[in-house]
């Protein structure tokens, strides 16, 4: 399994799928996952010629657990070593959720030199928290909450998550998979409890609006009008109009989990916007 040691000597683990395909593919995950989250989209792709890479972020997957680092800025450093370690350009950059959040940072801190486009799938962008500048973001008491349940016990909240508003399991008439349920759960505890912690302040109180500001480039913006974890009004549809050359895909009736329960459909998404 490929791994990049980065410069504080974190070991960072990767994905590098058909390495003589064109026009690369980038993927960022979500919390608490790691890169296997994306395999349907990966395997999509690379299936159709497109080189895909999707790393594990530091503290979670197989990526090592380090104490510190676990913030937007640093995940975004980290992301521009195993570009610059793989020598891509003309990327094109894809994240979820957290990851949404990570490729905005990214184009904002590191420019978008190796970038030609990006897609925010149900995103963190531009900021989750409530704050007077931002009064339709969620209370700081969700994610003290959020905190509150890891400490209390890990084990039960990463059941109740994915059994419920992550994948939309908690709507009525909704075809649940236990199987993905498992999976979630299984990634979550996989990670760092540090660094899944930490991770609840950098994906809710990290503004990225002068960032989103920032991306020139095309940007395509899919999210679910039935996102219970990152509500589409505060995020995406606000996202788009800070964004400077950016167009909003809603999903109708469509959850958090838009890799997973509409698979099939961001990839076709992805794939004609490759072809743009």
């Amino acid at each position: 399994m490929p791994y990049l040691t980065l410069k504080d000597g974190c070991s960072l683990y990767y994905k590098d799928w058909n390495t003589s395909g064109t026009s690369p593919v980038v993927f960022s995950h979500g919390w608490p996952l790691n890169s296997d989250n994306w395999d349907a989209q990966i395997f999509s792709l690379a299936s159709h010629g497109y080189r895909v890479v999707a790393h594990d972020r530091r503290g979670h997957g197989r990526t090592d657990q380090t104490w510190e680092g676990n913030d937007m800025n640093t995940y975004t450093d980290d992301l521009d070593q195993l570009l610059e370690h793989l020598d891509l350009t003309d990327v094109m950059l894809v994240g979820h959720s957290t990851g949404g959040g990570e490729v905005a940072r990214y184009c904002g801190r590191h420019g978008t030199k190796r970038v030609k486009k990006a897609v925010l799938i149900s995103a963190v962008t531009p900021l989750m928290v409530q704050t007077d500048s931002n009064p339709g973001g969620l209370p700081m008491s969700v994610f003290d909450g959020f905190r509150e349940a890891m400490v209390k016990d890990r084990a039960q909240f990463f059941v109740d998550v994915p059994s419920g508003p992550f994948f939309g399991f908690n709507r009525p008439g909704a075809e649940v998979s236990q199987g993905l349920i498992w999976s979630w759960w299984q990634a979550g505890m996989m990670a760092s409890f540090k660094g899944t912690y930490d991770c609840v302040k950098a994906f809710s109180e990290t503004d990225m609006t002068e960032d989103l500001k920032e991306m020139q480039i095309p940007v395509l913006v899919l999210h679910g009008d039935d996102d219970q974890v990152v509500p589409i009004d505060s995020s995406a549809r606000a996202a788009v109009n800070l964004l400077p050359n950016a167009r909003l895909k809603e999903y109708p009736g469509a959850p958090h989990a838009l890799p997973n329960i509409c698979a099939q459909e961001v990839n076709q998404d992805l794939v004609a916007f490759l072809k743009e």
